[in-house]
């Protein structure tokens, strides 16, 4: 009967996540998301079984797998085996946290009140989880209040972690309210309790909603026009012949463009030619001249204080090799690359190479380590290769040098500390080209675009942004999206934004609240393992003795 009930409780755990969840989720769920789980390991760390740190983990893996299906099950119409990898993977790092937890508060059990281990190590796993080969934060629990920007408006100072930090405590705290209630069923205690629970929940939401309503943008007017050119990427993009790209691209924006139009974004991944760096002059097609940019400058040639941003599949042959490296026939070294292309009227052709991948699309996990078994992976179909990468947050600055922007590939966009290096280089508006065509119309490109805002509140920072199938839009300083387009249509959209040159804390500290947490778990764990060292050595010297 026990053990229904766990599997219960570990079912209601992952549904409550998944309710939780945007696009159309109640962040607030999250409250008390983690408070079944919290029960069955409470249940199961009294009983007298053995291997009660396996069997937490055991229940907590079935409540992350159902919360990673209703949430991210989109993952599936790009890949279906990237969305097996990522569904398995990701709940299994989940369920070894929360074992982690479980048997680390086993040794401190009689000593401290060891509930509020949870939140070091949770919090130490996200922190961990957004720079290593299998990253993939699009789950860390302080995503959840994306869609609405007027609750966590003091992102600004702790970004996303600050609502991680949040969401845990007060999941501890519902739980012992639980335990005041059902089990010392002190009621007196209870109600105050009670309200110590609505002050926890509401004084954040009101302090936010005062700074939503009380902040205002200083006035540093950029016009900037988007285009979405709806270009299928299972066919249409990837097949299209590259003039109707560009053609495509330029028709749409020309009726927005003007002599006051700072920049024009157009998508990841536009410019399919595949270009050789360093001048983008050549593409692969037996070392032809390009077709895209030459119309690009041709454009651009009539408005000398336009800037554009684009998409481009580019490649570079190298001197040394890299661990990225390919091999052509001929056996000479190339890296290719994920690029953003910045022209105008200099015919100065900035880039910068995208630098945070999508595990398995864009670059092989572990790639140092697995790098001799590199060729057997492409041949196998398991990736399209790694691809090469920039160490430098680099930005661009317009023509008339007044203002400087960042240029953020899809998934980068999903990394708070991430972003802001490129807002500790002097970038005064954020870009995302993206292409979320991938997905089909499903909740996933609605979470990429959400995710945008929290990035505008952490840095302050006005967004642009380009998505060849949507959605493009606009973002404000307070994370606010406007003149959006609608999914799956050819559009453009023109916006005047804010250029920002302040330094939020957020930007200036970044994650310290997963650094200070990674440190204090690990500590915790050092201690248990001391602990559990000590515990088998009296042991053995008492069955000696």
């Amino acid at each position: 009967m026990k053990r229904y009930l766990n599997l219960f409780l570990s079912i209601i755990s992952g549904i409550l996540f998944g309710l939780s969840w945007p696009p159309n989720g109640i962040p607030l769920i999250l409250f008390i998301a983690f408070v079944p789980l919290l029960l069955l390991e409470d249940s199961i760390s009294k009983d007298s079984n053995g291997a009660k740190t396996w069997r937490v983990m055991g229940y907590a893996y079935l409540a992350f797998i159902i919360w990673h299906i209703i949430s991210v099950w989109w993952i599936w119409n790009a890949s279906d085996y990237g969305a097996v990898m990522a569904i398995l993977l990701n709940a299994s790092f989940m369920s070894i946290t929360f074992g982690l937890y479980s048997w680390t508060k086993s040794y401190f059990q009689k000593r401290v009140s060891p509930y509020y281990f949870l939140i070091f190590f949770w919090i130490a796993f996200e922190y961990f989880h957004l720079d290593w080969s299998l990253s993939f934060p699009w789950l860390n629990i302080g995503n959840a209040f994306a869609k609405y920007p007027s609750i966590i408006q003091w992102y600004e100072y702790t970004g996303i972690f600050g609502g991680s930090l949040w969401i845990l405590i007060l999941n501890i705290e519902f739980y012992k309210f639980y335990r005041l209630l059902a089990q010392t069923k002190q009621y007196r205690k209870a109600s105050f309790y009670g309200l110590w629970l609505i002050a926890l929940i509401t004084i954040p939401i009101l302090i936010s909603i005062n700074r939503y309503k009380n902040y205002t943008e200083k006035i540093n007017p950029v016009n900037i026009v988007v285009v979405q050119p709806n270009m299928d990427p299972y066919s249409e993009q990837y097949e299209a012949p590259p003039q109707e790209v560009i053609n495509r691209i330029i028709d749409l924006s020309s009726p927005l463009v003007d002599s006051k139009t700072t920049f024009l974004l157009a998508p990841e991944s536009a410019i399919q030619e595949h270009l050789q760096e360093p001048d983008f002059n050549y593409s692969t097609n037996m070392g032809s001249r390009t077709v895209s940019i030459p119309m690009l400058k041709h454009f651009l040639s009539d408005y000398p204080n336009l800037n554009l941003l684009v998409g481009v599949s580019s490649y570079k042959f190298l001197k040394e090799p890299t661990i990225t490296a390919r091999k052509t026939n001929s056996g000479a070294l190339y890296d290719e690359y994920n690029t953003a292309l910045f022209l105008n009227r200099f015919d100065k052709r900035e880039h910068y190479h995208k630098s945070k991948f999508v595990p398995g699309a864009e670059m092989m996990p572990f790639q140092k380590l697995l790098a001799p078994f590199q060729q057997i992976a492409f041949d196998l179909g398991g990736t399209v290769g790694s691809l090469g990468y920039d160490t430098k947050r680099r930005i661009f600055t317009s023509a008339d040098s007044q203002y400087k922007i960042a240029p953020l590939v899809c998934f980068e966009s999903v990394f708070g500390e991430f972003t802001n290096g490129f807002v500790q280089n002097g970038a005064q508006i954020l870009c995302i080209i993206t292409n979320d065509g991938w997905w089909g119309n499903t909740s996933g490109y609605k979470q990429h675009l959400m995710f945008a805002s929290l990035r505008a509140i952490e840095t302050r920072r006005s967004i642009a942004r380009s998505a060849n199938t949507g959605i493009s839009c606009f973002v404000n300083q307070r994370g606010d999206i406007y003149e959006r387009t609608e999914y799956w249509t050819q559009d453009a959209k023109k916006a005047t934004l804010n250029a920002n040159d302040e330094i939020t804390f957020y930007v200036r500290y970044g994650d310290y609240i997963g650094r200070l947490s990674a440190f204090i778990a690990v500590l915790f764990l050092l201690i248990s393992v001391s602990m559990m060292l000590r515990r088998k050595g009296n042991k053995l010297t008492d069955h000696i003795l």
